[in-house]
């Protein structure tokens, strides 16, 4: 579990590895032990309520410091669904961190049984099938909060039809820790 002081220091190295990339001054942050352990994270960015860029890692395989700071830059630069955040833009964002926790895969006799086995506004749901892949954090179970709704956006989010499925189809659930920026 992460404190919420914990939760303040890594929205301020977001926000700072994102204001690197416009050549501002790097802010002098503390670097506690906690960011060199491996860690999954993502980052949202939301400009006026709206989505601006997410970005993030499902499974640990950096650092949780350098994980933040990749996907913080990622989220605002390389987010393929939106044009690299502007100047402008910066003091007017918002960022989210969201620490994942280990994925756990499900096991399902069909989709009636993985949609009963979701839980809505807990967790994080990773697709699969093929060459296809896609995720949502928790926190898309605020616009989707119905299970077979979430899941059929799940599924076109992955490039396949919202009816798809297929026995070879897998799932795994996740959890979060988010921190979100407050106004200032």
């Amino acid at each position: 579990m992460f404190t919420e002081e914990q939760g303040r220091l890594l929205i301020a190295l977001a926000r700072a590895a994102i204001a690197g990339e416009f050549g501002e001054p790097a802010t002098a942050l503390p670097h506690p032990d906690w960011l060199d352990a491996p860690g999954a994270v993502f980052v949202t960015l939301t400009l006026a309520g709206r989505l601006r860029g997410c970005i993030g890692s499902l499974e640990a395989q950096r650092s949780l410091g350098r994980d933040l700071e990749h996907n913080a830059r990622a989220a605002a630069f390389s987010d393929p669904r939106f044009p690299p955040l502007a100047h402008a833009e910066l003091a007017k964002v918002k960022v989210e961190v969201s620490i994942l926790t280990p994925a756990i895969p499900l096991a399902f006799a069909d989709e009636a049984d993985a949609l009963a086995q979701l839980r809505p506004g807990v967790d994080g749901v990773i697709l699969e099938y093929g060459w296809h892949r896609a995720t949502f954090l928790p926190q898309v179970w605020e616009q989707l909060p119905e299970p077979r709704v979430f899941m059929s956006h799940l599924k076109q989010k992955a490039g396949l039809s919202a009816d798809f499925w297929a026995s070879d189809l897998r799932l795994s659930r996740y959890g979060v820790e988010k921190f979100k920026e407050t106004d200032k």
